[in-house]
Order: C-alpha cells, then sequence, then structure tokens
C-alpha cells in the first residue's frame, strides 16, 4: 500500500525534476513608430480623410513568431522570439502614424466599423522574414493599393520589395534589418502616395 508520504515525496521529486530545466524565456521585438515632430509642409492640409485598412497576410504574418526561411524558400517559426504585434497590424499602424505626422491630411485614422473617410490605404504583406543563404537578409514584399470610396475604384497602387542585408548574425541583426526596411518600405509608400495627391489636386 502506498503512504501519503510516498506520494509526498514522488510529487516533490518530480518537481524537483521539471525544475532542474530552464524554461526558455521569449524575447518580444517591435517596429520603431515615427516621430510625431515632423514639420509641417507648406500650404493647408489637402481637404482628404484617409482610412488605413488592414493587410491581408498568410497565417504565419498574422501571428506573432518571427518567420525565417531559406533559399530553397524552406519556411519555419522561432519558438521563443516573437514581435510584439502580428507585422499585419505593426505595419498598418506605421503607415497610419507616419502619414498622420506627415500633416499633408486633412485626418488619418485607422479603419473600423463606425470611421468614414474619402480614400481606403489597404493592401497585401507577402513577405516579412528573415532569409538566410550565403548572407542573412531581411525580406519585405508588400502591395499597396488606394481606393475611392465614392466610386469603388483603385486610383493608386504601389508595390515594395527589397531585401536589407543583415550586420549581424543573431536575431536581433534580423529584427534590426526588418525595421530599417519596414522604415523604407513606408517612406516610399508614403511618398508616392503624396506625389499621386499633389498631381491629383492640379487636376
Amino acid at each position: 500500500m502506498v503512504t501519503k508520504a510516498a506520494v509526498l515525496a514522488l510529487a516533490m521529486a518530480v518537481v524537483g525534476l521539471c525544475g532542474c530545466g530552464a524554461i526558455p524565456q521569449s524575447k518580444y521585438y517591435q517596429l520603431t513608430a515615427p516621430g510625431e515632430a515632423s514639420p509641417a509642409p507648406v500650404g493647408d492640409p489637402l481637404p482628404v480623410t484617409l482610412l488605413v485598412g488592414p493587410l491581408k497576410a498568410s497565417h504565419l504574418y498574422r501571428e506573432d513568431r518571427l518567420v525565417y526561411a531559406t533559399d530553397s524558400e524552406e519556411m519555419g517559426t522561432y519558438q521563443v522570439h516573437r514581435w510584439a504585434e502580428p507585422p499585419t497590424e505593426m505595419l498598418q499602424e506605421l503607415l497610419w502614424r507616419s502619414l498622420r505626422a506627415s500633416h499633408r491630411y486633412n485626418t488619418v485614422y485607422l479603419l473600423s466599423s463606425s470611421s468614414h473617410g474619402d480614400f481606403l490605404l489597404q493592401g497585401n504583406l507577402y513577405d516579412f522574414k528573415e532569409l538566410s543563404g550565403s548572407a542573412l537578409a531581411a525580406r519585405i514584399n508588400m502591395e499597396l493599393e488606394l481606393r475611392e470610396l465614392k466610386t469603388g475604384a483603385i486610383v493608386w497602387t504601389h508595390n515594395y520589395s527589397r531585401d536589407e542585408p543583415v550586420k549581424g548574425k543573431d536575431v536581433s541583426s534580423v529584427v534590426a534589418a526588418l525595421d530599417q526596411n519596414a522604415q523604407r518600405c513606408v517612406s516610399e509608400a508614403e511618398a508616392s502616395l503624396n506625389e499621386y495627391f499633389t498631381a491629383r489636386a492640379k487636376k
């Protein structure tokens, strides 16, 4: 017959064994937010209300784990290295904050069920990952489009695809390269969007 003392001793031994192996702690990363103190452009803001909608993507980029791939396009995810938010949400917020900080538009909102605007900015995120091979790279591949809500027409598109070199060998270096690539992506998209609206205003 097993005594209570024996059961207690066995339980304590199991707990002790479980405590011997350290549980790896998750590490979280996020993209750098744009500065809020951008100089105001010359002239009044354009009388336009922009809505920034969510990005479509595979489930890998709608979750929080960092994604990696090889030259053969075999893909996987890190278990303990995670984003603070899924890449689709981080890039949506980065676009929204950057456009809002530019002061070029009357208002810029994140799309919600109650929001109303003149144009909807949305798109697809195809790649947001570490690419390993002869050299490490941080790949972003994204397509954006602007829909005029009054007519439903797509009036502007922008494609971005770049492999940013990674300067180190660790995950932090990959994150830094993805961050730099994301900043470039948003900056180029914003510049192209500004060109579209400037040309539209002159018509």
